[in-house]
């Protein structure tokens, strides 16, 4: 009897201790397709607009580089260099107006005026990108040596860098709190999904791969050699 009881105990936790290792596997295979989601999130494209304010992030620190230049123009610093101003102006060109500008243009700014939404507002960046590459052309033609040893020309470079700062200030602001999040609104979710990749596929086609972030690498270069990178010294002392 005794041996009965213990040959039936030994079956009970031979069956008990398999049916605990399957549900630890299966616990663990449960949590592997849980956790495979999760990573594939991770790597989703980021959305249409989050790109656009990244890259306006790119354009305000060049702006930060421009209002530096025009402090040492104004001290009439010699350590001025005019390929620091022509690095920040070439990174204008191309990556601001001849990319980013252009995306706004034909990807959004169309899509309004189709809907006949935002209009006055749309007209008005339209314009600004059109003035705003002129003046751009303008610091590139300045941002040489001869012109910033020559008084009226160091002048006329700060009042062009000034000019563009004005402008993009609050150019950029009103993209970033009016049209990008109306613009969400404006198409599908489908066709929202599917400006991310398009979006992605123009920047490699004109910058290679991670051509935001080298962007973001050149600034930081511009920046290191005007002294400002060190994110600290902006903190005001109290």
């Amino acid at each position: 009897m005794r041996e009965s009881i213990y040959q039936n105990r030994r079956q009970f936790l031979q069956v008990a201790s398999t049916a605990g290792a399957a549900g630890i596997l299966s616990g663990f295979h449960a949590a592997g397709a849980e956790a495979a989601p999760k990573q594939a999130e991770g790597q989703e494209e980021i959305s249409p607009n989050e790109d656009l304010m990244r890259e306006h992030g790119v354009l305000n620190r060049v702006l930060l580089v421009y209002e530096e230049s025009v402090r040492r123009l104004a001290a009439k610093s010699p350590d001025l260099k005019p390929e620091i101003l022509s690095s920040a102006a070439d990174i204008i060109r191309r990556f601001i107006e001849e990319y980013h500008e252009k995306l706004e243009e034909d990807y959004l700014f169309t899509r309004f005026e189709k809907a006949g939404k935002q209009m006055p507002l749309v007209r008005v960046l339209r314009q600004q990108h059109e003035v705003g590459r002129r003046v751009t052309q303008q610091i590139l033609a300045l941002a040489t040596l001869p012109a910033l040893r020559d008084a009226a020309d160091r002048q006329r470079l700060s009042d062009a860098i000034q000019r563009f700062i004005r402008m993009y200030r609050p150019h950029e602001s009103r993209e970033d709190t009016i049209l990008f999040p109306a613009f969400r609104g404006l198409v599908s979710g489908h066709e929202f999904d599917a400006l991310s990749e398009e979006f992605e596929k123009k920047e490699q086609q004109l910058f290679g791969e991670d051509g935001f972030e080298k962007m973001v690498d050149k600034v930081a270069d511009l920046e290191k050699a005007l002294g400002i990178y060190d994110l600290s010294q902006f903190t005001p002392k109290e």
